[in-house]
């Protein structure tokens, strides 16, 4: 089971995620990252890192975050990957705090 992104990562984007993912399977708009489910070999280690925990396996995706799963797939398929870390979005640290991290 892939890896899955959700809401807390929506407004944040930082790329811990991205520099330790070992076949590059993140890909990004403006607002957040998304996981390719095709390209994920399901290693966990984007997990840990995420400084909003926004990220999980997707058999332990909570009931209500469901949804996520086909959102990944859909916005991975319509932007680019990244490979690396990049700079969050402004206001993101801001959007941590809120969140409790």
């Amino acid at each position: 089971m892939p890896a899955i992104v959700t809401d807390n990562c929506n407004g944040c984007r930082f790329t811990e995620c991205v520099s330790v993912c070992p076949v590059e399977c993140f890909h990004a708009d403006d607002t957040m990252v998304y996981v390719d489910r095709e390209t994920c070999i399901d290693c966990c280690a984007c997990i840990p890192v995420c400084p909003v925990q926004a990220i999980y396996m997707e058999a332990e995706l909570p009931a209500e975050k469901t949804w996520w799963v086909s959102l990944n797939r859909e916005k991975a398929a319509a932007y680019p990957v990244i490979t690396g870390r990049h700079e969050p979005i402004p206001g993101a640290d801001e959007k941590r705090m809120s969140l409790g991290f």
